[in-house]
């Protein structure tokens, strides 16, 4: 016996755009009502069930939002899509921020309409499936999670009310496709926030493809990101695929987005709105459906007012924030996990587990530990690898200790000297402003617009303070008109 199609609820006052969107899921094989405003659309949902439903932001009868939030009121399954004529972020992160699976800019692209509309239908109908071979029908929701999900969670160990907040919130999030950032001092764990939020969406069965946005060579960033035709650059010797192709399907974790040099960051925002990407060397633009999860930490609205990262990404990333507390926050989490990375340690390295004494406990309390988990587990390593006996003994080696007080510790850089009397005044001070514009410029990645924001200078002037002191820019950034507006 064949499964029924999808059945989804279109919701738009303008009827060539209903008959448009009809046609296009009735092609895909769709069953589909439509509906011209809010009373007609309650109507629809109060007498049937759709596994998605459709709708335009702004109705002749208030907004497609209300429909959302009668879909969440009444704790239906229906995934929902707005659409929106205005374009404003402000609009998307209110849809996407109030449950919406994801939203649509007019005039829509049809082949990323159908892919979003996909996406959407797929997950319900797969945790149907699964939920009719496998489970029981009163088996609590909470044990029907997959076991990777359950894994995910079980490594964020601790018993604080911090922890607990930071577990129910990825339990929230991870059903929607909204960006999430990941907010938190190195060394907390950002990574396996990721990992939880993955493996508890409707994308775990999908890659989770994870990328260390500060690692990559700045000249490699486009082909690694979006992919590359062969011979598009040296070395490229064959076609590849970039992150985003990898992770279709999928969920891509860029850690540390705030590492990302500004004239990548105009292109991964384009890149993330559109879901389309261009390979290196190709003319033909690849379409994609990740979910994205962004981390740093750095604090990127800072960044933001010193022009260092783009303002419209920040809030295209930052729909929902998920911040980690550092460990000398939530000391109470820590016999709980001192006893979880000692066992796994130890079974990494085949021996038994070795035994946390209080004495080492109340040690490692009273040790700053800046560096967060990766420092606790690090100094558990070492008190491994030094046990004579079955106990273990905290080993704080000094060069440790030295390192994270530098670490640490600002290092302010001396005044610069300058001459009494220089002999050649207008030579110093040109050398003087020299120095400043291409710190300016390195800074914001050569974007000339950002770069005279920060120094109080106009487009003009900057341009013309370049030009009169011989400045070179790099090869294609110089008369790169778009590259100065980016900012």
């Amino acid at each position: 016996m064949t499964a029924p199609s999808a059945y989804i609820l279109v919701v738009d006052d303008e009827p060539d755009l209903r008959t448009l969107y009809e046609l296009t899921l009735l092609r895909e094989g769709y069953r589909v009502e439509t509906a011209g405003d809010l009373a007609e659309a309650r109507q629809y949902l109060q007498e049937k069930r759709f596994d998605a439903v459709i709708t335009d932001m702004r109705l002749p009868d208030g907004l497609g939002l209300e429909v959302l939030h009668t879909l969440k009121a009444q704790q239906r399954t229906e995934r929902c899509i707005v659409m929106t004529a205005y374009g404003s972020a402000e609009n998307a992160v209110d849809a996407l921020k109030a449950g919406a699976f994801d939203y649509l800019t007019k005039p829509v692209d049809l082949k990323q309409f159908r892919t979003v509309v996909a996406s959407a239908v797929q997950g319900p109908a797969l945790m149907a499936a699964a939920s009719v071979r496998t489970t029981p029908a009163n088996t609590p929701a909470a044990l029907r999670r997959p076991a990777q999900a359950e894994t995910a969670l079980d490594r964020l160990v601790g018993p604080s009310e911090a922890m607990h907040n930071v577990k129910q919130r990825i339990v929230k999030v991870a059903r929607g496709m909204a960006p999430v950032l990941v907010r938190g001092e190195s060394g907390t764990g950002k990574e396996l926030v990721a990992q939880a939020l993955h493996a508890n969406s409707q994308r775990a069965d999908g890659p989770l493809v994870a990328v260390n946005c500060g690692a990559i060579p700045e000249n490699l960033l486009e082909a690694e990101f979006f992919g590359a035709k062969k011979g598009s650059y040296t070395g490229a010797q064959s076609d590849r695929e970039g992150y985003f192709q990898a992770a279709r399907g999928g969920t891509l974790f860029l850690d540390e987005i705030g590492d990302l040099p500004l004239p990548m960051q105009s292109k991964l925002l384009r890149a993330i709105q559109e879901r389309i990407v261009r390979p290196l060397g190709s003319t033909v633009e690849d379409t994609v459906d990740v979910r994205i999860i962004s981390a740093t930490h750095k604090d990127l609205s800072a960044e933001v007012r010193a022009g260092k990262f783009r303002q419209d990404l920040y809030y295209r990333l930052n729909v929902i924030e998920i911040a980690i507390p550092p460990l000398r926050e939530r000391r109470a989490d820590l016999p709980a996990l001192a006893a979880a990375l000692l066992a796994r340690i130890a079974q990494d390295s085949g021996m038994p587990t070795p035994t946390l004494s209080s004495h080492m406990l109340t040690q490692l309390a009273a040790h700053p530990l800046k560096g967060n988990v990766r420092e606790l587990e690090n100094l558990l390593h070492r008190a491994v690898a030094l046990s004579d006996g079955d106990e273990l003994q905290a080993d704080f080696a000094p060069s440790v200790r030295q390192d994270l007080e530098d670490i640490s510790t600002p290092v302010v850089p001396p005044p610069p000297s300058v001459a009494a009397t220089p002999a050649d005044l207008q030579g110093y001070l040109d050398q003087l402003e020299r120095e400043i514009l291409v710190k300016a410029l390195h800074e914001t990645g050569f974007n000339r617009t950002a770069a005279a924001t920060r120094l109080g200078l106009s487009l003009r002037q900057i341009r013309y303070r370049i030009a009169r002191l011989n400045i070179a820019t790099p090869q294609g950034v110089a008369d790169d008109e778009a590259h100065d507006d980016a900012a």
